[in-house]
């Protein structure tokens, strides 16, 4: 019975993981700049899209500022984030960011996070750490790291 639950517990956590793993992301199904699943980090991932209608994806903010750094020429005319907890795409100039904190960020030593609402991203500070911050300034640290 007891190597029953243990197969069993292992079942359901690896089940979890590929759900969690397998969410659906919109194209492309790559980061464009490391070459990572993007559906493996739905909650971290960006897209940009340019005036010209070239889309690209990519897995974090650290990917993404690599990305604009090689098209500085290129006008954006959109530049969306996840929401960390929802996974939803939101607006990544208007979105409350979280610098910091014991979660480990993606592409990055100093963790990046973006959340749809303050309230969202202070209870993700009061149970990880971190310090709010701007699109601006997280960017800034984004466009600042190796590549």
């Amino acid at each position: 019975m007891k190597r029953f639950l243990i197969i069993l517990s292992l079942f359901i956590a690896f089940s979890c993981v590929t759900a969690l793993a397998h969410d659906k992301v919109e194209a492309p199904a790559s980061c464009k700049q490391c070459g990572m699943n993007r559906a493996m980090f739905a909650q971290s991932r960006m897209v940009i899209i340019y005036t010209d209608g070239e889309r690209v994806g990519t897995c974090s903010l650290h990917c993404a500022a690599t990305e604009l750094r090689e098209n500085s020429g290129k006008q954006i005319k959109s530049l969306q984030v996840a929401d960390l907890n929802s996974r939803a795409l939101i607006d990544a100039r208007s979105a409350i960011w979280v610098i910091g904190g014991k979660k480990s960020g993606v592409m990055t030593e100093l963790p990046k996070w973006a959340f749809a609402k303050k309230g969202a991203a202070e209870a993700f500070i009061k149970e990880n750490g971190g310090k709010l911050a701007s699109f601006d300034e997280a960017m800034a640290l984004a466009e600042k790291e190796p590549n």
